[in-house]
């Protein structure tokens, strides 16, 4: 991790929780596409699904985010290509995972499952030092835990490893590659909105190679002649993609990996407030069978939980600077 004053080390942290409230509003978006693309194109595969959501988003980020940086883009350097390359990669796997495991678990099991990072990162880093992490790591990351169980009502008597979970937990992994890639020293001094669109465009030739799974007769037409479409597509790209991995990409290099992966544990906070109201918009506006949730005791505590954790670490990472200095 690169030096940072007390002062962008805090900004930082700000910046990654604004990325995580814009993937909060990303999960009722995605799935009132996916219903969407259900009526418009019958008949399509989850992998199908998966690349028609994948697609859009990440082609138009590449083109819009490469249009105010072409000059850079001009001038990559080797570490700046080899970091896209890794980012890319690891983002476009663990998505195209997740989403398609999303298709056979229940969403809480998923939630579960993908959060696993916040316990893999410590360990793997640990292992690589060979050395203990502190214990307030290891506090926070069993905070977590618990937090995102109560959010998403996990049911410990339907956790088995069929196709779903095992696609989750492989997705996981890759998350967790994605944050450490993003970390890695050697790639301190990278510019970072060229290395961002060149990742969103390997996200969209990933996505560009699942189209032949169409189904027989599929009438692409019908989908960019939808006006909910192609707004909901519009949201997930300006909002979900562009906002939230430009801030991930050019902030999370100055906190450390294990209080990234902390914080982005605050997304099903963000996700639970979201599926309160949007809903039932997006299905006035869609045409679609999609009711909002409600508020429950879980959000309350689950969230607290989360909340908790992160100044566990915080806290942790504050004591152990004093002492270095």
């Amino acid at each position: 991790m690169r030096t940072v004053t007390p002062a962008q080390h805090r900004r930082a942290i700000w910046m990654l929780l604004l990325a995580n409230l814009l993937w909060g509003v990303s999960f009722p978006v995605i799935k009132s596409l996916a219903l969407l693309q259900a009526q418009l194109v019958p008949g399509s595969s989850t992998w199908f699904i998966t690349a028609c959501t994948l697609l859009p988003r990440f082609t138009l980020g590449a083109v819009l985010l490469g249009a105010g940086c072409a000059g850079a883009l001009r001038t990559l350097t080797r570490s700046e290509w080899r970091q896209s390359l890794g980012l890319g990669v690891f983002a476009f796997v663990g998505m195209m995972l997740q989403n398609d495991g999303l298709q056979y678990v229940a969403a809480s099991t998923s939630a579960f499952l993908t959060q696993l990072y916040a316990i893999l990162i410590p360990v793997y880093l640990a292992l690589r030092a060979r050395r203990h992490p502190p214990w307030t790591v290891w506090a926070g990351c069993l905070l977590v835990l618990a937090g995102v169980a109560v959010l998403a009502r996990l049911n410990w008597h339907d956790l088995r490893l069929g196709r779903g979970e095992l696609e989750t937990l492989v997705a996981s992994v890759f998350f967790m590659g994605q944050i450490l890639w993003l970390e890695r020293p050697e790639f301190t001094g990278n510019r970072m909105l060229p290395v961002t669109a060149v990742m969103f465009a390997i996200e969209a030739a990933g996505a560009a190679a699942m189209l032949p799974l169409a189904p027989a007769g599929a009438d692409f037409g019908r989908l960019v002649a939808s006006g909910p479409w192609l707004g909901l597509t519009a949201i997930l790209t300006g909002l979900c993609t562009l906002g939230s991995f430009t801030l991930m990409n050019l902030f999370q290099p100055r906190i450390t990996a294990t209080e990234a992966g902390l914080l982005y544990c605050s997304e099903p906070v963000f996700t639970s407030i979201m599926v309160l109201f949007l809903p039932a918009w997006f299905a006035a506006w869609g045409g679609l069978v999609y009711a909002n949730e409600t508020l429950g005791a879980n959000l309350l505590l689950g969230g607290g939980l989360i909340l908790a954790a992160n100044v566990v670490v915080q806290l942790g990472v504050a004591r152990l600077k004093a002492q270095a200095a």
